[in-house]
């Protein structure tokens, strides 16, 4: 277990590229945390160590999922929305899952017990300590 403190997105964000060198292809990423914890400063960062691309990323709430092709090619979930299952099954859960890339999830409580039974899982907890400052730990 690592536990890191971060004082601004700035140092979440580089948490996130340092984070990326330890991925490997077919890694998954839990991220937990409150709303405005810093999940997808943390996500960006880690797009950016691995496709080696400037994506502008955002927390695809809506749309479920963003791929982010480069040098490993990352999708980055928010499973916010989701009320059921299904409904990862419907937009194909398990090619991304077992595709070899690597998957980003924010908000992974909703699909828990799926992602966890997975071999390649790292678990991130972001807390936040005051307006500036986040508590980050790598399990």
């Amino acid at each position: 277990m690592e536990c890191n403190i971060t004082s601004s997105r700035e140092e979440t964000f580089k948490l996130g590229e340092r984070l990326a060198g330890k991925l490997n292809a077919g890694d998954i990423v839990l991220l937990y945390g409150d709303l405005g914890s810093g999940k997808t400063v943390l996500s960006s960062g880690i797009v950016k160590g691995l496709t080696k691309q400037d994506y502008k990323v955002t927390s695809p709430t809506f749309t479920i999922v963003n791929e982010y092709d480069g040098e490993v090619k990352v999708n980055h979930f928010d499973l916010y929305r989701i009320n059921h299952f299904s409904e990862l099954e419907n937009i194909g859960i398990y090619e991304y899952i077992f595709g070899g890339d690597v998957c980003v999830f924010e908000w992974p409580e909703r699909a828990e017990e799926f992602l966890k039974q997975q071999d390649n899982v790292l678990i991130v907890k972001i807390s936040k300590i005051d307006e500036n400052q986040r508590k980050i730990i790598i399990e």
